[in-house]
């Protein structure tokens, strides 16, 4: 092993770091020594003519030896070059190998592997969507003074590479390993564009993001073509499914056609609140809103139901356009009310909160675009942004109540495969 004094702050006994030479990793093993230089940067401009020169040894031999290395093979002098190490592209001198039996110029196969690097794009990748921008991002790169730097569009071009990955990966990726319990769908605005998403929750209580759909407006034909295509995938139904919107006909109109009596429509409470006391005048909201608030919070489907009966007849009194808003759809509010498990998931489940949640930090990362330029570019930024969201999402509060939903979805869906059956 090879000791690096590393200088202290004075009064502070001097820190010895032991680093190890590319040697003791074996020298068949060129990609692990190529790592090892790459993790070392402070030392790795040093080691780099170094390891270049042990390979040209193998080679052709050591300078004035008679033997060693292959006698077809003499050193050819020397040119410039540059390799990576972490994300800054470097200036460097590359000896050169000849073979004379055939004319032609030996490849270094350290050298190759040094201008591939090491994790450049996901690197790219997570600082863009961190709000650097392409044009910022040499600014940004670490502070190395050899340091060529990364242009604009060579930034654009590795992010969309490594973004156009993350896309196929996203919309490729097959869902019968997930035991999805609930779907959650909704919608981000991307210029024009309505982007619908798709959120499932296992049985577990995980969050993963299924995929996302682009559409002008959220549509019956297009969002029922895409929750097809997540049946296609390996969305399971046969246990039953509780599919959470915030109140869209199209929307609704499409769990119905794609998923049919396998899923049970659960309709956010906070978006039919804020609907019916958006009818009424400023100075009576907050009254009805914490009445409506009340009546939602009952433990039970009968007493929820009589409540919200009983502010049906006065919003009439008040405001017709207020109780028919409260009417329309009122039975989808109370889905988890009748399956029995509103005390215990409807902190999660009784909104669209755990995909308005998700949609808020992905304004964090694509809010600050002001220009999309085309289709591939808001899929592309939309797909990686959700993929780098979702190892960070956590449990829904609740999680082990969600054996109970099962058993309450396996038995709303009895009687419809019985009078199926009997048809």
């Amino acid at each position: 092993m090879r000791k690096v004094r590393q200088i202290g702050t004075k009064g502070k006994r001097a820190a010895l770091a032991t680093v190890p030479r590319p040697e003791a990793v074996g020298l068949a093993s060129v990609d692990a020594r190529v790592a090892l230089i790459q993790a070392l940067v402070p030392l790795g401009l040093e080691k780099v003519a170094e390891e270049l020169e042990q390979e040209v040894e193998r080679l052709a031999g050591a300078w004035y030896a008679r033997a060693g290395g292959d006698p077809h093979l003499v050193r050819w002098g020397e040119q410039r070059g540059s390799v990576y190490l972490a994300d800054q592209k470097l200036p460097v001198t590359v000896p050169r190998v000849r073979n004379r039996q055939t004319g032609q110029e030996v490849r270094l196969e350290t050298y190759a592997r040094l201008q591939q690097p090491r994790g450049l794009d996901q690197g790219l990748v997570h600082r863009i969507l961190g709000g650097i921008s392409t044009r910022e991002y040499a600014r940004c790169a670490e502070a190395i003074p050899e340091a060529f730097g990364l242009s604009a569009s060579t930034v654009s071009r590795r992010f969309k590479r490594a973004t156009t990955r993350t896309l196929q990966h996203l919309v490729g990726r097959r869902l019968e390993a997930y035991d999805i319990l609930v779907v959650l769908l909704d919608g981000k605005t991307f210029a024009e564009d309505e982007m619908v998403i798709a959120v499932g929750v296992t049985a577990t209580g995980e969050k993963v993001i299924l995929g996302f759909v682009q559409t002008a407006t959220e549509n019956r034909r297009v969002c029922a073509a895409f929750l097809r295509e997540l049946m296609d995938r390996g969305l399971r139904l046969e246990q039953g499914l509780l599919v959470i919107t915030d109140g869209a006909k199209g929307l609704q109109a499409a769990v119905r056609e794609a998923f049919g009596d396998a899923a049970v429509l659960q309709r956010c409470q906070w978006h039919k609140r804020e609907n019916v006391v958006s009818y009424l005048p400023k100075r009576i909201q907050v009254t009805f809103r914490r009445k409506l608030q009340a009546a939602y919070g009952e433990p039970t489907y009968a007493k929820a139901k009589a409540a919200l009966d009983r502010l049906g007849t006065e919003l009439a009194l008040l405001n017709a356009s207020a109780a028919a808003s409260l009417a329309e759809g009122l039975e989808e509010t109370l889905t988890l009310h009748r399956l029995g498990v509103i005390a215990a998931l409807g902190i999660s489940l009784k909104t669209t909160n755990i995909v308005e949640s998700i949609n808020a930090r992905l304004g964090s990362r694509t809010d600050t675009i002001d220009h999309w330029r085309n289709s591939d570019q808001k899929q592309r930024w939309l797909a990686t942004a959700l993929i780098d969201l979702e190892p960070r999402l956590r449990r829904i509060r609740g999680h082990r109540a969600l054996a109970t939903l099962r058993a309450a979805l396996e038995a709303h869906l009895k009687p419809a495969t019985k009078t199926a059956t009997a048809a």
